[in-house]
Parts: C-alpha cells; structure tokens; sequence
C-alpha cells in the first residue's frame, strides 16, 4: 500500500509517500481502507517535535526520540471496511466506518488498522469528507464544553481562535447548547465565523483578546496564547476558563475554574457529532482536500498557522 512515512523529525518534506506493507487485523481489529483522513494540528506537532511547552522530553519518550517510532502518523480516518480479524461480529466488509486511530495512528496511507470499537458507522447522510472533518475538532469541542464547563442554555462563550478545527466545531455547538457566542479570529474569517452562529466576532489583529471588558461564563481558548492568570480576567463571577491548547504548566496549574488537558477519544462521541452533522445542525469547516501525494502541501498549510477548519488527504 501507498503511505505517507515520518522517518524524522522536521519540516513538511520529510513526510514521503512510498510502498509500505498493508497492514493485518488483528483479533478484535478491522483494517479500513482509507477514503478521506484529516492532517491535524497534533499530526503536525508529532511531525515537527514542536510538542506544546514543557511537554517535549516526555513526547520525545512517548513519540521516539529522533523521529517517530510509528511512521505513518494520522489519527483520523473515513473509509470502507475491507477484513476483521478474528473475534470481530459488529462490523463486516463492506460497511462504511469512520473514527480516530488514537497513539496507534496510521491513517495516512490507504488502510488502517484500528480496534473494531474505535470505528464508528458512517451516516449515510454524512460524506466521507465531513466524517474525517469533524472528528477531531469536534471531540475537542464537544468535551470542553459540554463535559467540563457543563455549558447551560443562556450562557455567555467567548472562542478564541474560532475558525480553526476546534473553534469551528465549538462555535456551532456552543448555538447548539443554547449559547450566545463571540468568535475570536483573523479578518478574513469574520464573516465564516458569524455565519456559523457566532452573535459577535472580534478581530484580534486589531483587538487583543485580554483588553475585552466584556466578561464571560465560559471561556476556550484553541489556541495557547491564554494563561490562567489571563484567561480568568476574562471570566464572569463562577466562570469557567478552557486550555485546549495549553502547555505542561499550565496544565499542572489546572484547577478551579481552570480546566487543560487532552480530549478523550470515545466512539459515542464519533457517533453523537456525525448524527448533529447528518441533522444539519454541525457543519464541518474543510480548508483543502490533498491528494496523499501532495502531503506535505498539507502540512505547510496546517502549520501556516492559517488554515480554516480542516485540512484533508485523500488516499
């Protein structure tokens, strides 16, 4: 099979596309041959070592220390069921699946392997595309506010960095939730960020985020340029501050009203945002679609800083 490999740590280029051996499932597994897979912001960050601040050393342990032990990286995927392993009765070949790897990755290249309970079925309303689009930043989104601030109708939500993965999915469902929303982002992106439901929009190239007087019930921050000390200035009385974006310390100086720390992955989670995106309530945001070849144009568009939404590659 065609997969991209990360032999080494660095720029976009050192992900190369060549011949690797199809993987085989095995007892409880699936193999997927892979239709669509998102390039993340955590795909870039494994690719590059630029672990967020302070987790280096520990990432380097995890991931491999010059480069990453498993090279083919990508955690998000969409495709078809092509064989089970043994043990395997909840899915067949042939059945349209989708969901997220987890550490074991690997869904850059045309087939995956994952555990059978990590592939969720794929709407028949919902294209491959949107299934890969809306896993990552949706699962973000969905634990931040629904399972760590408790988001209740009325509540005031600003999202800073509202047009990336995570902000275009927290947008939507912070409406969702019953929220009223003021999306933080760049000028060209005003006007995607109101029409997904944000009621107000600030500009930050012209506004800093921290000078706002406006004070909110729940705060996310996407994209790491919040502290405690900073966010919470921006918290209404019994706020709640989110780091989805935050370094070891703040992490570790996480408490309160202060929640950091990875999002879990759960398959009915998968299965919660692919119905809202089959009911028209969530629209995942695609930047561009890459065909796998051209991955390393996806990776400079991810780590531009300036994507929107989703970047995709197509196997």
């Amino acid at each position: 099979m065609k997969a991209a490999i990360v032999k080494r740590y660095g720029p976009p280029q050192v992900a190369r596309v060549t011949e690797s051996p199809t993987p085989r499932p095995r007892p409880g597994q699936v193999r997927v041959r892979v239709a669509v897979a998102a390039v993340t912001a955590g795909d870039a960050r494994i690719r590059a070592a630029r672990f967020p601040q302070g987790f280096g050393l520990v990432a380097r342990l995890v991931y491999g220390l010059r480069g990453p032990r498993i090279g083919v990286l990508g955690s998000v995927f969409s495709g078809v069921v092509d064989a089970v392993g043994t043990g395997v009765d909840s899915l067949s070949p042939g059945d349209e699946v989708c969901g997220m790897a987890g550490q074991r990755m690997g869904t850059h290249a045309e087939y995956v392997v994952v555990p059978a309970a990590r592939a969720v079925r794929r709407p028949a309303g919902v294209s491959h595309e949107d299934a890969a689009g809306v896993l990552f930043g949706g699962t973000t989104a969905l634990h931040f506010l629904r399972d760590e601030a408790a988001l209740k109708p009325g509540a005031s939500v600003l999202v800073n960095g509202a047009s990336g993965a995570v902000g275009t999915n927290a947008v939507q469902l912070a409406k969702h939730l019953g929220a009223r929303v003021t999306g933080v982002t760049s000028t060209p992106n005003m006007d995607l960020v109101a029409e997904l439901g944000a009621d107000r929009t600030v500009d930050h190239t012209t506004t800093d985020v921290v000078s706002l007087t406006e004070r909110f019930d729940v705060v996310l921050d996407t994209v790491g340029n919040l502290s405690p000390a900073s966010g919470r200035g921006l918290l209404d009385e019994g706020g709640v501050l989110l780091l989805a974006a935050a370094g070891l310390r703040d992490v570790v100086r996480a408490r309160g009203n202060v929640r950091a720390g990875a999002a879990p992955e759960r398959p009915e989670d998968f299965a919660h945002l692919l119905g809202l995106v089959a009911d028209g309530v969530l629209t995942p945001v695609i930047d561009r679609i890459d065909p796998l070849e051209e991955i390393a144009e996806a990776y400079r568009r991810v780590d531009s800083g300036h994507k929107v939404g989703n970047v995709l590659i197509r196997p």
